[in-house]
């Protein structure tokens, strides 16, 4: 997995220059971890419990050949997709559900009810943009459900299926996981407005063909930016 909009937190009692700290970090973060900014936080925020909801893009080549280029940033898909199968199974999953049927490991507690506020495919080129936001994610939970609606986008489920398999509360009901390196995390709100949502870049620069999920006749919840 990759991440684009991750948010950090933590208690220093040394006195620092915090408009100096992104700067500093990355003097001496690897080539692959960049720091875009730092700020100070009232006493009590989380970076993780505080976060009112997180947004995740999957990105699929969907083209013949595989891209050397791409290999580690994407998914690799080569046949037909029937986008419009995938967009009317992943209606069904908007809202408030029980996810276990999309979960790999069980979280302490065994909670698996969530809430997804956003679920879209766009289509950028070659490459199929989709992303999804809720209040909390399962462990693989995205992976399973881009994995699930792919199944039903090349023909293998029926896109009505969806409902059941949430009902099964079995992750055997559900198709694959999906590859992990298209996953990138892209955001994270806070109920301050705070949102640091940024598109990974092989998205950033590009006009995406979206894909609206209300003229399935299932409304869709939108964020707003």
């Amino acid at each position: 997995m990759h991440a684009s909009g991750q948010v950090i937190s933590f208690r220093t009692t040394r006195p620092f220059r915090f408009d100096r700290l992104a700067v500093a970090l990355n003097a001496a973060l690897p080539p692959d971890l960049a720091v875009r900014e730092a700020t100070v936080v009232p006493a009590g925020f989380s970076a993780r419990f505080s976060a009112l909801d997180r947004r995740y893009i999957y990105a699929i080549a969907h083209r013949p050949q595989r891209s050397a280029f791409l290999r580690r940033y994407a998914a690799h898909v080569w046949v037909p997709l029937d986008i419009e199968a995938f967009a009317s199974g992943a209606a069904h999953l908007i809202g408030e559900h029980d996810f276990r049927s999309f979960c790999g490991v069980l979280p302490p507690g065994g909670r698996t009810v969530r809430r997804i506020r956003d679920l879209r495919i766009e289509r950028v080129g070659d490459l199929l943009r989709i992303e999804i936001a809720a209040d909390g994610f399962l462990h693989r939970m995205v992976r399973t459900i881009v994995g699930t609606l792919l199944e039903c986008a090349i023909g293998r489920r029926d896109s009505g299926s969806i409902p059941k398999i949430l009902a099964a509360t079995d992750r055997a009901a559900a198709g694959k996981t999906a590859p992990a390196q298209g996953l990138y995390l892209a955001g994270v709100r806070y109920p301050d407005g705070y949102d640091s949502f940024a598109p990974p870049p092989l998205f950033a620069m590009t006009s995406p063909i979206r894909y609206d999920l209300a003229e399935h006749g299932l409304s869709a919840s939108r964020l707003q930016r």
